[in-house]
């Protein structure tokens, strides 16, 4: 046999070796396969185990959520109902409680906050009397000097407290109601903070209540009649004081920054009748330091109020009557002060006002 027939020979036993070693190795690689696969399902199942009792731990947890929602959304409406209850009782101490659960309520149940916050101005403004009547009565400085001061029944303050101390954020809109409700004299017992914003005291008599440092932002107290009331620090930002009475009141180091104090406009009573809107009257009232920048304030009748300091830049001041006050380093600059009445005003250290005026 030649050297050609040999290489030929030689190279179909080299492809007979070949596709004989791929035959032989295949079975070898799936046989790999297959132990790795169990190998690896082995090991994994302590893992799956344990995935599957922690899925099952976090629903039972879950489900015993939602159990305890439950019970506790059963108990509050318990207690809720209890505290209905007390306030209509005739013993004051159980009123009083039936007040301090509801407090408690809306500390505990964001979701039954803004009802109890209803619920409590409804009795405020239901047992405090109506404005309507009380107006009638002189107010404290012209009272006999042997009466007793009038102050709200020891139930509404305390449940206007509970207002005062609640927390905003969590009204949803809730607005606080005390619109026509007699409040002369109101004062709290204690220093905590009084946050009414945006609380409606439209008509309601506030004569010689006593505010100091409260949050009244936008607040409503149109018609509202505040003589005499203490309001120092008090924060009316943005309020609506149309038609408001606020004659001697107390206001230094308050702010009324873009308060709405205009007048002169009309609008219908309840009856149907247009009238005019009454002028803010603050004549004698002490607004030391107040800031009134932007507040709306013309026609309003500042006859001997003591405005030292106070900063009116921006104000809308037109028709304004400023007789006789003490308008010593205030600053006027910027307001509209088109038909002011400036006869008799202490006008030491003002800027911003007219020559002459």
């Amino acid at each position: 046999m030649g050297a050609d027939g040999l290489r030929r020979i030689a190279r179909r036993r080299r492809v007979r070796r070949r596709r004989s070693l791929g035959r032989s190795a295949a079975p070898r690689s799936e046989g790999r396969d297959r132990t790795q696969l169990v190998t690896l399902i082995v090991v994994s199942l302590p893992g799956l185990a344990a995935l599957g009792a922690l899925l099952f731990t976090w629903m039972q947890v879950g489900q015993a959520n939602k159990e305890l929602r439950i019970s506790e959304h059963g108990q509050i409406t318990n207690r809720f109902n209890a505290a209905i209850d007390n306030l209509g009782s005739e013993s004051l101490d159980v009123r009083l409680g039936g007040i301090y659960a509801l407090q408690r309520i809306m500390q505990d149940s964001a979701r039954d906050h803004p009802t109890v916050v209803s619920v409590l101005a409804a009795f405020a403004q239901r047992h405090a009397g109506s404005s309507t009547e009380s107006l009638k009565e002189p107010p404290e400085s012209l009272r006999p000097e042997n009466s007793d001061p009038h102050a709200p029944r020891v139930d509404v303050r305390a449940a206007i407290a509970t207002l005062a101390r609640r927390r905003p954020d969590r009204d949803s809109g809730t607005v606080i109601d005390l619109s026509k409700t007699d409040l002369r004299g109101l004062h709290f017992t204690d220093k905590a903070p009084i946050n009414l914003p945006e609380v409606d005291l439209s008509e309601a008599d506030l004569r010689s209540a006593y505010l100091s440092g409260a949050d009244l932002r936008k607040a409503s107290l149109v018609y509202a009649n505040l003589d005499e009331a203490y309001l120092d620090e008090v924060n009316l930002s943005g309020a609506s004081l149309a038609g408001a009475s606020l004659v001697l009141a107390d206001l230094t180091g308050a702010s009324l920054r873009r308060a709405d104090m205009t007048c002169g406009g009309f609008e219908s009573d309840e009856t149907g009748v247009i009238k005019e809107i009454d002028c803010v009257d603050l004549q004698f009232a002490v607004l030391d330091g107040v800031d009134l920048r932007n507040a709306k304030m013309n026609k309003v009748d500042l006859r001997h109020a003591h405005l030292h300091g106070a900063d009116l830049r921006g104000a809308d001041l037109r028709n304004a009557d400023l007789r006789n006050a003490d308008l010593t380093n205030a600053d006027f600059r910027g307001a509209k002060l088109t038909g002011v009445k400036w006869k008799g005003a202490t006008r030491t250290g003002a800027r911003g006002v007219p020559p002459n005026g």
